[in-house]
């Protein structure tokens, strides 16, 4: 049945919706045949065959769909590349550098939407708006414009940028989650899927995510808090929001723009140390991750400029100014305590500690068997963990590499999925890592991580501690209670009235009857398929008949219960 869809152009929204549901049924009909078909008839070989460049090709043709289509799917895509954990490397290498930038809307619709917002025409809101987008992308585009004297004078402002939403882009949202949420109900009755993927959760996390960037008086909140964490670091400032032209489709900041980050040619024009820049960057962001638990988590360098200052900001003759606040990570007390947790596993070299962080985190599904993880960061510890951060920049690349595939085919071998708060996380580091290597080829992101991780285990010392007295406790209080209950139980096995859960072997014992009746449903489509293909020569139409019934028990035998 199909889902109703919003918006007054419905013919236009219903092709959309089901040209994505055309893609996604293909890449299921593929992934059925190669992933399950062909490995239950003992052609694991074919379908392993090839499978790098089946899925290079299915991300170039989804990244074609999301260009084509733009709206939500690019985003889909952004996200998509982060998801090491439920695609493989081939596919999120492909979605990387998948850019949100479209052609721009013309500019009376622009001047349109943006004049139903505000109430009013354009040449009363401001005294100046150029009609040349500065920058255009699939939820909205931003133009530059100057306040009117009154707003002005009010806010100390004078030069402005304007970001106005897409007109109609709510519909289409709206029809690419529905969209969305109908694959994953599909996936999610594919066992190998089920079992891997939460895939429902990933598209409502998603959702969220697109909700509060399509909102932007939740950016403008965003821009303000931001702008608090910093306000006594002068190396960190953030526009200003001019409320007074702001809705939830307008959004009027202050005009900050200067010299873009990796423009080394620019900084070193002005007198910047690109390499001061890098250190200086790589602190402030992990700034965000371990003193204030709220990261930009696009911080890539069209959203950061160096701008030279007068005077001295804290050292340095610049600050950095960020923009865009749509995509901004909080680290929960969660996650805050699995980071604690981890830290004190990597100090310990402890494998299982680690994979208890990763529970603790939200990362491992509970279905997960972490018996292959653990020996894996066994292996990691005894090679490398011995190392400092400045020592693993002279360990061979390629032994590196070699590492670091082997141990990604483990991870995604498991249940993992990791939360959105902390994919968010791993995407803010990532491109925090790469623009500072960009901007100093020396620059190792471990090295200013060392700090703060000591710090964070200083600060959760106090925490650690009464969390080690309770376990204390607790232990005294059931070595207090043990005689008590080994009398107990010994009266209910004199009584005869102990009982045992064997609820765990009897889903064995089920489990293994299935396997069962699945190998005679095997054995039985061979027997029929062989009658059938001896008796087409002599009785035909028995014999044509007989071949027929046999895919019955084939069905049975390749996708019965297991």
């Amino acid at each position: 049945m199909t889902e109703a869809l919003p918006g007054p152009t419905g013919t236009a929204h219903r092709a959309r919706y089901r040209r994505i549901l055309a893609f996604a049924a293909r890449v299921f009909v593929q992934v059925w045949w190669f992933e399950l078909v062909l490995p239950r008839l003992g052609l694991t070989r074919v379908a392993d065959r090839g499978r790098n460049e089946r899925m290079l090709r299915l991300a170039r043709r989804f990244r074609d769909l999301a260009v084509d289509l733009g709206g939500l799917m690019i985003k889909v895509g952004q996200f998509l590349s982060s998801r090491l954990d439920v695609l493989p490397p081939e596919m999120t290498a492909e979605l990387a550098d998948l850019q949100d930038e479209v052609p721009a809307v013309a500019f009376a619709e622009i001047r349109a939407s943006a004049e139903s917002e505000l109430g009013m025409p354009l040449e009363r809101a401001f005294a100046s708006f150029d009609e040349t987008p500065l920058a255009a992308a699939s939820l909205g585009q931003a133009h530059r414009a100057t306040l009117a004297a009154t707003d002005a004078a009010d806010t100390g402002l004078d030069r402005v940028v304007v970001k106005v939403q897409r007109p109609g882009i709510d519909e289409i949202v709206a029809v690419d989650l529905s969209a969305l949420r109908r694959v994953a109900r599909w996936a999610q009755r594919v066992r190998m899927v089920r079992d891997r993927v939460d895939a429902p959760a990933l598209v409502e996390e998603f959702a969220q995510t697109c909700r509060e960037e399509i909102d932007y008086l939740h950016e403008a909140a965003n821009a303000e808090r931001f702008a608090a964490c910093f306000e006594a670091d002068a190396r960190v400032a953030a526009p200003a929001v001019v409320w007074e032209r702001t809705t939830r489709k307008v959004l009027t900041l202050e005009d900050v723009t200067a010299i873009k980050i990796n423009d080394t040619d620019a900084l070193r024009a002005a007198g910047i140390d690109p390499a001061e820049v890098a250190q200086v960057f790589g602190d402030v962001m992990l700034d965000q991750v371990f003193t204030h638990s709220f990261v930009h988590a696009d911080p890539h360098p069209g959203n950061v400029f160096v701008t030279p200052v007068q005077g001295d900001a804290g050292g340095h003759p610049w600050r950095l100014t960020f923009i865009d606040f749509g995509m901004m990570a909080e680290v929960p007390d969660s996650i805050r305590a699995g980071l604690r947790t981890l830290v004190i596993a990597v100090a310990g070299r402890d494998s299982h500690g680690l994979v208890e962080a990763a529970q603790q985190i939200g990362v491992l599904l509970p279905s997960a068997r972490t018996a292959e993880l653990e020996r894996a960061l066994t292996v990691l510890f005894a090679r490398f963990g011995g190392m400092g951060f400045h020592e693993l920049r002279d360990v061979d690349p390629r032994e590196l590499t070699d590492f670091g595939v082997e141990f990604g085919e483990t991870m995604r071998s498991l249940p993992v999925q990791f939360p959105e708060r902390m994919l968010l996380l791993i995407r803010a580091v990532s491109l925090t890592s790469g623009l500072c290597s960009a901007l100093d080829p020396t620059f190792n992101i471990w090295e200013p991580v060392e700090p703060y991780a000591a710090r964070l285990l200083r600060d959760q010392s106090g925490g650690l501690l009464k969390d080690v007295g309770a376990q204390t406790a607790a232990n005294l209080g059931s070595l207090w209670r043990l005689p008590a209950r080994v009398d107990s139980t010994l009266d209910r096995l004199d009584a005869g009235t102990l009982t045992f859960d064997i609820s765990s072997l009897e889903n064995r014992l089920d489990r293994i009857i299935r396997v069962a009746y699945r190998v005679v449903s095997a054995v039985l489509f061979g027997g029929l398929l062989i009658g059938g293909a001896l008796l087409l020569a002599t009785a035909p139409p028995l014999g044509i008949v007989l071949m027929c019934i046999s895919a019955v028990p084939l069905l049975h035998a390749l996708f019965g219960r297991r």
